[in-house]
C-alpha cells in the first residue's frame, strides 16, 4: 500500500524522531520557520554523502533566507553521529527506523532498480513552511544536483 503523496498546500505530518545525539528534534519545534525536511535511504553511501554535503555547502545560504534542515533516514542515531561527524555535517539528521515519518511523507514504497521491484525509501525533499504547510513536495529526486535545484525553484540561486 502506498501512502497518499503529499501536495503543496497540505499539512505537514508532525513528527518527534532522535537526533544524531539521541535528542528529540519535533518538527513543531520549528513553527513560525521554514524548514527544508530531505528524505535518503542510507547515511554514508556516495549519493547519500553527496546530497548531504551539498545541503551542508549551502547551509549559509538557506540559513540565511530563513530555511532549517533536516535529514531523515532510517538509520540508527549511532551510523548519523558517524556519517555527521564524517562529513563535517552542521544540521540535524534524524532517525526513523521505524519508518513512521518516512510512510507519512510517502518517501517509502515500491521502488524499482534494474527490473527488480523492492520497498525502500524514496529520495524526497519537502519545504514546510512557517505555518506547517508544504510548500514544496519533491519525490524520486536525484542526489547529485538535486540543492542547486532546490536553492533556484526557492529563488535563491546565487
Amino acid at each position: 500500500m502506498t501512502e497518499q503523496r503529499l501536495s503543496p498546500g497540505d499539512k505537514a505530518p508532525d513528527f518527534t524522531l532522535p537526533d544524531s545525539e539521541g535528542n528529540d528534534v519535533k518538527l513543531s519545534d520549528f513553527r513560525g520557520k521554514s524548514v527544508v525536511v530531505y528524505f535518503y535511504p542510507n547515511a554514508g553511501t556516495p549519493g547519500c554523502t553527496k546530497q548531504a554535503c551539498d545541503f551542508r555547502d549551502s547551509l549559509a545560504q538557506l540559513n540565511d533566507a530563513g530555511y532549517q534542515v533536516l535529514g531523515i533516514s532510517p538509520d540508527k542515531p549511532a551510523k548519523l553521529a558517524k556519517f555527521v561527524e564524517a562529513e563535517g555535517l552542521t544540521f540535524p539528521l534524524l532517525s526513523d527506523t521505524e519508518k513512521t515519518v518516512l510512510k507519512a511523507y510517502s518517501a517509502f514504497g515500491e521502488k524499482k532498480n534494474y527490473g527488480k521491484v523492492y520497498e525502500g525509501v524514496i529520495r524526497s525533499t519537502f519545504v514546510v513552511d512557517a505555518e506547517g504547510k508544504i510548500a514544496v513536495a519533491q519525490y524520486n529526486v536525484r542526489a547529485t544536483g538535486h540543492v542547486a535545484k532546490l536553492l533556484r525553484d526557492l529563488d535563491l540561486a546565487s
